[in-house]
């Protein structure tokens, strides 16, 4: 499935369709054709312009670029290293992962790189799984670390992003077969017999991938696929869903308790 054992794949929310813009001025350009379905903060909905448009608040707030901000912030600070936006550095090419769509039953490689445009801070981050290894480590805490992980968001902040917000009702949002999950503040919140357990699913091209961590007994589990078992006549394989609903749920009912 993947060239080495630490693999570069796709963390991302969701794909942009027909194109990713690479101008402000075509999301601009979108805003008399957009309306707003309903109050906000009432019920849930996935939106990918309004973490697109959250990337551009801290260009402007901070005077960087998304790309550069998250580098400077986070990635350098947990030693994230391997991590980078959009197109492979030349050193990293031997490790970097293609993704696949079924055609007639046969893979068919989609290319290495893509440009996100600037919706880049909604899809196009790429990590090895030793990296965000990295980032879950800091998701779960570390006392002896606490005060280093602190000067990237405060405990107190990261916990309140934990809080569940609203339930997850959009048909096409993710589950894990959970008796309940929520939407907080950009994690998904998931609750099941006294366990809370926090993290996001994401897909770009035909990658798929999630994070997901249980605070209280401080373990992580990171997965990732490099097909989608999309035909490229946009029909998918019967089974494709099912398996990663699979393997979530397995993780819940069986892997997570034993860590408790």
């Amino acid at each position: 499935m993947f060239k080495s054992c630490t693999p570069f794949v796709i963390v991302t929310l969701s794909t942009w369709q027909p194109f990713e813009p690479t101008e402000w001025e075509q999301l601009v350009a979108m805003f008399p054709y957009t309306k707003i379905e309903f109050e906000p903060g009432s019920r849930y909905r996935y939106s990918n312009p309004a973490i697109i448009f959250l990337g551009r608040i801290i260009e402007v707030l901070t005077g960087d670029d998304y790309e550069v901000y998250v580098d400077k912030n986070i990635f350098k600070p947990l030693g994230m290293h391997r991590s980078y936006f959009d197109r492979t550095p030349y050193h990293l090419l031997p490790f970097r992962s293609n993704n696949y769509t079924v055609k007639e039953g046969v893979p068919q490689p989609n290319g290495l790189d893509f440009d996100t445009g600037i919706t880049v801070s909604n899809s196009g981050l790429n990590a090895p799984i030793t990296d965000l290894g990295l980032y879950a480590a800091f998701l779960i805490g570390d006392p002896a670390r606490q005060a280093e992980y602190d000067l990237i968001l405060k405990r107190s902040s990261l916990e309140e992003m934990w809080e569940p917000r609203l339930p997850m009702t959009d048909p096409v949002a993710e589950t894990t077969g959970t008796s309940r999950e929520s939407i907080g503040l950009i994690f998904f919140v998931a609750e099941r017999e006294g366990m809370k357990l926090v993290g996001h699913t994401g897909s770009q091209a035909a990658f798929q991938s999630f994070l997901y961590v249980d605070p209280r007994a401080k373990t992580a589990v990171i997965a990732a696929f490099n097909t989608d078992g999309v035909e490229r006549d946009g029909t998918r394989h019967p089974d494709a869903r099912k398996v990663l609903t699979r393997v979530r749920e397995r993780l819940v009912d069986e892997i997570f308790p034993l860590f408790r």
